[in-house]
Formats: structure tokens, sequence, C-alpha cells
């Protein structure tokens, strides 16, 4: 089966129900994105790490780097190889150098990890043909509606992110000056606090990319 590189293009939140997140994995030099919905922690702790921000203790994925670290066990690189029933399976390919062996894992939990190793992520081109969704630009709007798309199985629900509207008349920080969200971001880290964070991290970057 051929293999398909992906990278992290997106982490979309919904304001109208608690710990439902979208990670948006999308195919390196191609236009197709795979969404899967995930829990509120495996997106905080994916967020921590590609914003690099700095916890004041660490976080369990960033335990499993370095217990892997100190037992020469490093992570080559992250397959999603399966999709039953609407739910993602991936597993990771590990070695300690003697060698291979693989580790079958939540795919969010496998994107955490991928990002603290600077694993690459692959799926297969099955599943991307039956869950993969293509657009013509980085116009994020194919995620108004993800009912029904694939999950991780410890999601009850599948409550699309907001749109763009929804998003300006809801979040708590539209009002909120920029250097002020910077503020707020700073003491949300070192309060452990990684949700607002992540809320607030997104705020910042909808004004970016206006």
């Amino acid at each position: 089966m051929k293999k398909i590189k992906l990278d992290i293009v997106g982490l979309s939140y919904s304001q109208t129900q608690s710990g439902a997140y979208a990670l948006v994995l999308g195919e390196m030099g191609g236009n197709r994105r795979l969404p899967i919905i995930i829990g509120g922690f495996e997106a905080q702790a994916i967020a921590v790490e590609i914003e690099k921000m700095q916890p004041s203790r660490p976080l369990t994925h960033d335990l499993f780097k370095t217990f892997a670290d100190n037992f020469q066990i490093n992570i080559q690189e992250v397959l999603i190889y399966n999709l039953i029933d609407g739910i993602f399976f991936a597993k990771l390919i590990c070695s300690n150098g003697d060698k291979t062996f693989d580790i079958d894992s939540r795919t969010s939990d496998a994107v955490a990890l991928a990002v603290r190793f600077g694993a690459p992520i692959y799926v297969y081109d099955f599943i991307m043909d039956a869950a993969g969704i293509v657009i013509e630009s980085n116009d994020f709007a194919f995620l108004e509606n993800l009912e029904g798309l694939p999950k991780e199985n410890t999601m009850s629900s599948t409550t699309p992110p907001p749109t763009e509207k929804e998003h300006t008349s809801k979040s708590p920080y539209f009002n909120v000056s920029d250097d002020q969200l910077e503020i707020n971001l700073n003491k949300a880290i070192e309060a452990e606090q990684y949700e607002t964070a992540a809320k607030i991290r997104d705020e910042i970057e909808r004004r970016k990319n206006r």
C-alpha cells in the first residue's frame, strides 16, 4: 500500500461544545486534507509543542519523550494505518538502534509525539481516498460541517467547529487588544491553563490571517 506524507495544517476548537477539536492533517504536495475529531487534552498537547510553549511541569507526552530519550528509543515515523467504523488507527514506528518495533496508539497521541520527536506522519492512500477532503486553497471553510467525519474513540460527539461568523460573535477575546492577548497568553501558560492558552493562540492567529 502506498503511504502519503502529511503535515499539520490546522487545529480548531468548537465554541458550541466544550472538548470538541478538529485536527487537520494535510497531504504534502497535494490539496487533500484529513480532519480528525480529537479530545481537548490531546489538542492541547499538540498545540503546546507546535507553539513552543514552556509548561512549568512536563506534560504526559513530554514525559514519554524524556523517558524514550533516556533509553535511546526514537520514533522514526507515525503511520495512520486503518479506518474502521469511523475510527482512525495509528501506530508508532520506533527504534532503539538494534531493532525496529511498532507501538499501537491513538492518532492524536501519535501526532503529539511526532511533533516532539520531529517524526514524519504518514497515512495509507486508501484512508486518504476514503476520508480526505479536497480543497482548492488554504481556506478552512470546509471545516464548517464535521458531522460524521472520522474521530477518535474517546469522543462521543462530532460537533463542528465554529465558522468565521460564529467566531467573531462568540469569541471572548474579540475586543481584547493584540498586546493584551500576548499578556494573557503568557499568563495562561504560566498557570498551566493550556486550553485557555490554545484559544488565545487561535485568536492571535486568526487576526494575523485576516
